[in-house]
């Protein structure tokens, strides 16, 4: 059976752009060795929005060198980016952007959901890229809701819906460039599940919504994530209330991490060369769409 090392949970939260509310609930910059292959997650909402003439979001900005997973739980987002990549995504759907060499993107609330309002919750996931693959060609996957397997579990426990990776002798339909699992675990209240998991992976949990007894001594509350041990093979979980659980899993990249907002990079003079390739125009162009100013994210992170 695989441990649990720690249960974090997660600081206050801050706005991202005036579309996001987040709480990052872990970042490369505190934690780099123990979540390879993952650099940061930010859980956005649950936030209520009022009906509004303009869409909310974050503005055009730049990444290099990473992927970003954006999962839609509620309410519905507009992607636009400089490789051409863009759509809107709503509950349910996945986004899978690998920036790579350079992109530009923005994102905001989708016309519909800025004119009805509604609900809004989603998280974002950075996974690194390793050296081989930190410019290659960018990239955009568009993952719809009904093209993710919906696996039932065990005992009629709850289901998996299998965005990354594999399970139960099945594959899901993202595309990566290392050995990541991406599980959206819905677990009924009472029920339990045992895991199987890769030796040798980092494996995370985010409790996106209720409580769980992770092993025999670890409880996961909302807002919290945990990381377990890198040895072992199964976890067992034990729903509390009815569970929603994004599960992470993947090979760690044992190289060095610089970072520097939107760029994560291997040392600091690619970090250097990422600004000047931005300034040159070598992460193509965005058109401007007519937003109102001020939705730039002020750190260059999260979405």
């Amino acid at each position: 059976m695989k441990s649990i090392i720690g249960v974090f949970s997660a600081p206050r939260p801050h706005w991202v752009g005036d579309g996001f509310p987040v709480r990052t609930l872990f970042s490369y910059r505190d934690m780099a060795q123990q979540i390879s292959p993952f650099l940061l997650l930010d859980h956005a909402g649950p936030a209520e929005f009022s009906p509004s003439p303009q869409p909310r979001g974050v503005g055009q900005h730049p990444h290099r060198g990473f992927e970003t997973v954006t999962i839609v739980y509620q309410g519905e987002l507009a992607h636009r980016d400089s490789n051409g990549g863009g759509g809107v995504i709503g509950p349910g759907d996945v986004q899978w952007m690998t920036a790579g060499s350079g992109i530009l993107h923005e994102e905001f609330h989708s016309e519909a959901f800025t004119r009805a309002g509604g609900m809004l919750e989603m998280v974002q996931l950075w996974v690194n890229l390793p050296r081989r693959h930190k410019l290659a060609p960018p990239a955009y996957q568009s993952i719809r809701s009904a093209d993710i397997p919906v696996l039932p579990l065990p005992a009629d426990a709850g289901r998996l819906r299998l965005i990354a990776g594999d399970f139960a002798g099945r594959k899901g339909p993202a595309r990566t460039f290392t050995g990541i699992d991406v599980w959206d675990l819905r677990l009924d209240a009472g029920m339990t599940v045992t895991l199987p998991l890769k030796a040798g992976r980092t494996a995370l949990f985010i409790m996106i919504r209720g409580t769980a007894l992770l092993g025999q001594t670890d409880v996961l509350r909302e807002t919290q994530w945990a990381l377990a041990g890198s040895t072992g093979t199964m976890l067992r979980i034990e729903a509390n209330t009815h569970c929603s659980i994004l599960v992470l899993s993947g090979e760690p990249i044992d190289e060095p991490i610089a970072g520097h907002g939107p760029f994560v990079m291997n040392t600091e003079a690619e970090i250097q060369a990422a600004f000047r390739d931005l300034q040159s125009g070598r992460f193509g162009q965005l058109i401007p769409l007519p937003h109102p100013a001020g939705h730039g994210g002020a750190d260059g992170t999260g979405v």
